[in-house]
């Protein structure tokens, strides 16, 4: 080999360390992989677009065109890395299981990423951005409320309810309040406040109409 030819597979294997002849989908996700890692040891209020690029072995103008602001950057790499809430419906014997199951699955990934970055997605994204982003879909075809549908129907079958006895809204009535809860705090649930939402909101009241029909 030529000492031309040395040089210049040392300046290409420089470049490639330097991360710049990373492209497409190889950088994207090193730059995500980057921006989980610096959310895990900084916290999303100190994170910074430069600081990833840093990580990631690039520059920030590389951030920059695939995510024009942390907010967008910190929810791509959620999407990729966070655990994936559970929406399956659990069929665990009893109506109350069933729904404690559901909504923990829902929010230990919520406990999990933490309250300090939700409060900071939430209050970043802005205008129809937002409403776009927590607009949701008719009950009907919300997975969330097709799964409290099968629970019910489920508890039906082992003789606990009635479910012509519900209308629609009782029926997503758990689901719908951890919603509202995340929306106006900003923050995930608690244990407690799960276990509240079943056994003092929900239960009681699906006895009652029960009862009443």
């Amino acid at each position: 080999m030529t000492e031309q030819s040395q040089d210049h597979k040392k300046n290409s294997e420089e470049q490639q360390a330097s991360g710049s002849r990373r492209r497409g989908d190889v950088l994207e996700n090193a730059i995500l992989s980057a921006a989980w890692e610096e959310l895990a040891e900084t916290g999303y209020s100190r994170l910074t677009m430069e600081a990833v690029a840093a990580r990631a072995k690039t520059n920030k103008t590389a951030v920059y065109r695939r995510w024009p602001n942390k907010a967008k950057l910190i929810v791509a790499a959620l999407m990729k890395h966070a655990p994936k809430p559970s929406i399956e419906a659990p069929d665990t014997g009893t109506l109350r299981e069933d729904v404690l199951t559901l909504l923990d699955g829902i929010i230990k990934p919520m406990q999990m990423i933490g309250a300090e970055t939700i409060h900071g997605l939430m209050v970043e994204f802005h205008g129809d951005e937002l409403h776009s982003k927590m607009t949701l879909p008719p009950r009907s075809e919300d997975p969330l409320s097709k799964a409290m549908t099968n629970i019910l129907r489920n508890a039906e079958r082992r003789g606990e309810l009635k479910l012509e006895e519900l209308t629609e809204r009782v029926i997503t009535l758990p689901i719908d309040l951890v919603r509202l809860e995340l929306l106006t705090t900003h923050t995930p649930l608690t244990d407690e406040a799960v276990i509240e939402i079943v056994d003092v909101i929900f239960l009681p009241l699906v006895r009652k109409l029960n009862k009443q029909g």
